[in-house]
């Protein structure tokens, strides 16, 4: 099956700030809020949410298409892709631009404040998927984009019949009601974390059962309470999975969102899938950066089988 992801392939500079935010916000004084944290170390990572969801789903043996817009300096972004058989044949070079920048600083609680420039994230609206040849994909995971491009990828998937999955997350913040109301029905998945989930019903004015009637499966991430799916009609509450310790939290919800594509590629069902996706997230959790974790889909069953007991069916991961 041709499962393309469009969305963000970025360079990520993560930094950890000693402290805690809350101590240093006047509530009283967020209509005049000026802040500065000095953080006590920084690291270059490659990420962005297609590439990072990507890597994951290549871990449980899937073979994603990633469909992004990169600048000039992506030579060794592009060199790592390739050595561990992410697929770059749909990633368009754009000169005289930088790739996408994401600068993220953690607290003590994992709290986050974070930064995204565009860069050539920017040109993704410029190209269509029947345009690079992805027109007859099976299925379309729209993630987190240059805003238009995300709108004009709901657009061209309804109109070309392919099944998609919405998820704006860090864009709801871009995006107005009106185009959630537009990019949200018909589509096949929506995902979004408790917080996102929040500010759509807010934007859009829909109810928990409106929003749900316009999509076939709502996938809602609760952090560390798990997740939730809802699909025709029935709820799978999904446990989180146990971590040893939390060493980043960036990309953990990637890693979740790659470990449930890949396991309902394989044809599992929700509830295994979600647990899939759990694990996937508590792997990401334990290492810095967004794709430096790494298992083998044995590895993933025993340490599955430790949280929420064995399942035979993992085997279809690595068919």
């Amino acid at each position: 099956m041709s499962f393309v992801i469009t969305g963000s392939v970025a360079y990520d500079y993560l930094m950890r700030y000693p402290g805690l935010y809350r101590d240093h916000i006047l509530p009283d004084q967020l209509d005049k809020i000026s802040l500065s944290f000095l953080m006590d170390s920084m690291r270059k990572e490659r990420g962005g949410v297609a590439a990072n969801i990507a890597y994951t789903m290549k871990l449980l043996g899937a073979d994603p298409i990633v469909f992004a817009t990169v600048g000039e300096d992506f030579g060794d972004y592009r060199r790592w892709m390739e050595e561990n058989g992410l697929r770059t044949d749909h990633i368009v070079a754009i000169p005289g631009e930088f790739t996408a920048s994401f600068f993220v600083g953690s607290d003590q609680e994992q709290n986050q404040i974070a930064i995204f420039y565009t860069g050539a994230m920017a040109y993704a609206r410029d190209y269509s998927l029947d345009a690079v040849g992805l027109g007859d994909s099976q299925v379309v995971l729209i993630s987190p984009n240059d805003p238009q491009a995300m709108l004009r990828y709901a657009q061209e998937c309804r109109q070309l019949g392919i099944p998609y999955a919405y998820d704006p997350s860090q864009q709801i913040a871009r995006l107005s009601g009106e185009d959630l109301a537009a990019s949200i029905p018909g589509a096949t998945f929506l995902l979004c974390n408790e917080y996102e989930l929040g500010m759509i019903r807010s934007k859009t004015g829909w109810t928990l059962d409106d929003l749900r009637s316009q999509v076939n499966v709502l996938v809602n991430t609760l952090g560390k309470d798990g997740s939730v799916i809802y699909s025709d009609g029935v709820e799978f509450m999904i446990p989180s999975a146990k971590v040893d310790r939390t060493i980043d939290p960036t990309g953990a919800g990637d890693a979740y969102r790659g470990g449930l594509f890949a396991a309902m590629l394989a044809g599992l069902p929700w509830d295994v899938a979600g647990r899939v996706g759990a694990m996937c997230g508590a792997y990401a959790l334990e290492h810095p950066g967004t794709t430096s974790h790494h298992f083998t889909v044995d590895e993933m069953a025993e340490r599955y089988a430790e949280n929420f007991g064995a399942e035979p069916r993992l085997a279809k991961l690595a068919e």
